[in-house]
C-alpha cells in the first residue's frame, strides 16, 4: 500500500497544510526510506531504534537543531497518521524527541472571520443549505472532517442536543450541539437532504450527502470550505482543521475550562488540548500591552 501518497492526501484534506509544507514532509520522509535503505511502502515496518538511530546520526553529523525538528515532525506526523487510520497499533516514534524546540501554534479563524464564513452558502438551495449545516456542525462540535463526514442520522439527536462523534481507534464520544447548529440540521433533514436521495445506490444513512446520495469525501468537504473561505473573503489558509482549531481557541478565551474542550475534542492526552492555551495566553499579553496603562 502506498502509504505516503495516502499521508499527503491526508496532510491536505484533514490539516489543510500548504503544498510548500506537504512537499517538504515528502522529502524529509523520503530522505529517511534512504537512510534506512528502505523503500516507501516499508515505513510502517520501521521500528522505534531505527527513528532514534536516524535522528542521532542527524546529530553526530552537526545538523542544525531546526533541521534536525524538523525532519523529526514528518516522521512523527506520519506515523500518528498511521495510528489515526488504523494501519499500525504501535507508535514508533512515540516519546523520540529531537531536544529543544520551538511551540507550532495552529492557525485560527477570528470569531468575525467565522461569522463570514459561516454566511456564506446560499441557503435558498439544497447544497447550501446542506453546506452551511456542515460548517455550523463543524464550528459547533469541533469535529475531524473525518468524523463529521462518516456521521449517521442515528447519531443526531436533535431533542438532547447533542451528537455522537466516533473518533480516533474508533473511540466513541458525545458533542454537545448549540441552538444554531440544531436550528440549520433540522431545516436540512427537513427539506434538503432528501433531495440527495433520489437515486436508487443513495445512502439511507450518512447524514451529509453528495451527489448521488453518497456520502461526501474529506477531500470535498475540504474544497467546499476552500471555496467558501475565498468567497468570505478570508485571506488565511482555511481547512476543516481551522475550524477545529478556532472552535477550541473561541471556548477557551469565552472561559471554558480546559478538561472539558479535551473531552468535546477528543484528545487521548490533555497536553495535546495544552496547545490551545498558548493561543489564549498570546492573545490576554496583547489586550494588556493595549489596555494597562503601566505596560
Amino acid at each position: 500500500m502506498d502509504y505516503l501518497a495516502l499521508f499527503m492526501e491526508y496532510l491536505q484534506v484533514e490539516l489543510g497544510l500548504s503544498d510548500n509544507t506537504r512537499l517538504s514532509y515528502q522529502r524529509d520522509l523520503r530522505i529517511f526510506c534512504k537512510a534506512l535503505s528502505i523503500k516507501e511502502e516499508q515505513l510502517a515496518g520501521v521500528q522505534r531504534p531505527q527513528i532514534i538511530g536516524y535522528i542521532t546520526k542527524l546529530k553526530l553529523q552537526g545538523r542544525a537543531a531546526a533541521t534536525i525538528a524538523r525532519k523529526l515532525a514528518a516522521i512523527k506526523a506520519f506515523y500518528r497518521f498511521m495510528i489515526t487510520e488504523n494501519y499500525l497499533q504501535a507508535d514508533p516514534a512515540e516519546a523520540v524527541e529531537a531536544g529543544t524546540k520551538g511551540i507550532h501554534l495552529p492557525k485560527v479563524l477570528s470569531e468575525s472571520e467565522v461569522k463570514a464564513l459561516l454566511e456564506a452558502p446560499d441557503v435558498t438551495t439544497a447544497e447550501g443549505l446542506r453546506d452551511r449545516t456542515m460548517l455550523e456542525m463543524l464550528y459547533a462540535t469541533g469535529m475531524r472532517v473525518s468524523e463529521l463526514v462518516t456521521v449517521k442520522t442515528g447519531s443526531v439527536n436533535l431533542t438532547m442536543r447533542y451528537v455522537i462523534a466516533f473518533g480516533k481507534g474508533s473511540k466513541e464520544r458525545i458533542v454537545p450541539l448549540g441552538s444554531v447548529a440544531v436550528e440549520f440540521l433540522e431545516k436540512y433533514l427537513q427539506t434538503a437532504r432528501g433531495t440527495f436521495l433520489t437515486e436508487e445506490e443513495a445512502d439511507p444513512e450518512t447524514l451529509f450527502l453528495g451527489l448521488g446520495g453518497q456520502g461526501l469525501t474529506r477531500q470535498r468537504v475540504w474544497e467546499i470550505i476552500k471555496q467558501y473561505g475565498r468567497q468570505a473573503g478570508i485571506s488565511k489558509a482555511i481547512s476543516p482543521h481551522v475550524l477545529r482549531h478556532s472552535f477550541a481557541t473561541h471556548l477557551l478565551d469565552n472561559g471554558a475550562d480546559l478538561r472539558s474542550v479535551q473531552e468535546m475534542l477528543g484528545h487521548a492526552d490533555i497536553s495535546t488540548t495544552q496547545i490551545y492555551t498558548h493561543l489564549t495566553n498570546k492573545r490576554l499579553r496583547l489586550v494588556y500591552e493595549k489596555a494597562h496603562p503601566r505596560k
